[in-house]
């Protein structure tokens, strides 16, 4: 099993590790830690490097498989051998630009469930921008400008972004945990993974974020859409 580095420092550019497991078939390495985060929840996966003995090798995406992370060596490449000493680097622009990117997200997820009850129905991002669906009846130009408002004070607001690791059951008694409209845990995990907006939104979480709302900086509402009877979009974009 790899373990997750990432899950409690999301500012860890470089790590050491070892190579213990090595995937012809994927072309890519398993390590015994890792930095890398795999995607999901709809964070893109990370790119990076590893150094192996003075080589090095560029990590073009991570993938989970299984209770393992896959980490795909760019194809023309060698793969370096089980059993060595590696150095990780995380490409950090591109990780950090998506922590902003994620923590918007959150922003946005907890002022729309604080302020009007809407749940989320969907959501995807990239590096600086993204989009989430919310069951709303109906959007219009008053309303996202009055979202648009209501998120970047809380920008402005500085609040910190704390993450804990509880126990399933523990987890599972904070109301509202589960913003979005299905629960997408499967019942075999007995941690679950919190981040926590203070004062402003708590929910289960697996990805990267900045310890505080004013990293983020300026949220602009590009655009939104009807998507059904009651499921509306809203496109984000942020400052480069």
């Amino acid at each position: 099993m790899t373990e997750l580095l990432f899950q409690k420092d999301s500012y860890l550019k470089e790590f050491q590790t070892i190579i213990t497991k090595v995937d012809p078939e994927n072309h890519a390495v398993i390590l015994d830690q890792t930095a890398f985060y795999p995607g999901g929840g709809g964070q893109p996966a990370d790119s990076g490097w590893l150094v192996v003995d003075g080589e090095k090798y560029f990590v073009k995406r991570a993938r989970k498989a299984g209770a393992d992370i896959l980490h795909m060596i760019e194809s023309e490449s060698d793969l370096p051998a089980m059993g060595l000493t590696a150095t990780g680097m995380i490409n950090w622009d591109q990780r950090y630009q998506l922590m902003r990117t994620h923590t918007a997200m959150h922003i946005l997820c907890g002022v729309v469930f604080r302020d009007y009850g809407a749940s989320v129905t969907g959501g995807q991002m990239e590096p600086l921008g993204g989009r989430m669906d919310f069951e709303f009846e109906t959007m219009h130009k008053d309303l996202v400008k009055a979202i648009d408002m209501a998120i970047n004070e809380e920008v402005d607001n500085s609040r910190p972004v704390k993450v804990d690791i509880l126990p399933r059951e523990q987890a599972f008694q904070i109301p509202d945990l589960i913003r979005t409209k299905i629960n997408l845990l499967p019942e075999g995990i007995q941690e679950v993974r919190v981040v926590e907006i203070e004062g402003l939104d708590l929910q289960a979480d697996g990805g990267t974020h900045v310890r505080n709302t004013a990293e983020v900086g300026k949220i602009e509402i590009a655009d939104y859409k009807s998507k059904g009877k009651i499921n509306k979009r809203i496109y984000v974009r942020l400052d480069s």
